[in-house]
């Protein structure tokens, strides 16, 4: 079952042929978890599709509030009828218009998904995780690469390239040669008690739990942050690499080249984050 504008369908029966968001890509969407009926940082969530949408000047209705957001998201997962209680659901915000490159409107349409979890919290995955540069094509490094829209081939060839050559996950690049972040989540490098990540200036997903670990890392007693361009060369002189995004939670990489990393940082904010989500 999908929800379609608000109602909830076993077929969106939407045609692709007149879609904006099929044919140029003209949507954006966001990838929430939800956990026992509540979405995970509701707040971050809403507030970036309503910036995302706002840049790619779409019209935002009136009634369409945090807390209706929040209500549709749970309707969808809820439509799953599942036994379980981690849910992840996909929202794809889509210009509802005709027109070719110019749109002959502004309005809006949504369309959501959902699927299930196989773990309620965020757990560490300690098995073989050995990432690679991705150098086929580069991102921009400008505002519209800090969203989550429907243009998304660089991540697909680099998925592809991933598989092809049995790693796990890439590294994106942008067109100044410095690390971006992953094809799936934004990274975080430790070295010496400084723990770096590129800024959305360098072209980087403006993702969501990534505020959430700079928070913890704001906090942290022991580790200093900065938000700071990294060139490849630091990948292999870090003592640690990890990967974030709001349905792995933490991912450490254990092998960057003839490179192989520690995993303390990424455990220890795994525990901090597990901690401050059941305080929701």
């Amino acid at each position: 079952m999908i929800n379609v504008n608000g109602k909830i369908v076993s077929n969106s029966e939407i045609s692709l042929e007149n879609n904006r968001g099929f044919l140029y890509g003209d949507a954006v969407f966001e990838t929430v978890r939800v956990l026992d009926n509540k979405v995970l940082f509701v707040e971050d969530h809403y507030f970036r599709l309503m910036s995302s949408m706002r840049i790619l000047r779409m019209a935002i209705p009136m009634e369409f509030t945090m807390e209706y957001f929040q209500e549709e998201i749970i309707k969808t997962a809820q439509a799953l009828e599942s036994d379980s209680n981690a849910i992840r659901v996909r929202f794809n915000v889509y210009r509802n218009a005709n027109g070719r490159y110019l749109p002959t409107d502004r309005k809006i349409g949504y369309i959501a998904t959902a699927e299930c979890l196989d773990q309620s919290v965020y757990s560490f995955d300690e098995t073989a995780y050995e990432v690679e540069l991705y150098k086929d094509f580069y991102v921009t490094a400008h505002l519209l690469s800090t969203l989550k829209t429907n243009n998304r081939l660089i991540n697909v060839t680099g998925s592809i390239f991933a598989d092809e050559n049995g790693y796990q996950n890439c590294f994106l690049l942008n067109d100044s040669k410095n690390i971006v972040e992953a094809l799936n989540a934004n990274i975080f490098v430790v070295k010496d008690k400084v723990v770096k990540t590129p800024p959305l200036s360098d072209g980087c997903v403006k993702g969501i739990m990534r505020k959430q670990v700079i928070e913890l890392l704001e906090k942290h007693p022991d580790y200093t942050l900065e938000e700071v361009s990294i060139s490849p060369f630091e990948l292999q002189k870090a003592d640690e690499i990890f990967l974030t995004n709001v349905i792995i939670g933490i991912q450490a990489v254990t092998k960057y080249r003839k490179k192989e990393f520690k995993n303390d940082l990424s455990k220890d904010l795994l525990n901090r984050l597990n901690a401050k989500i059941r305080l929701l």
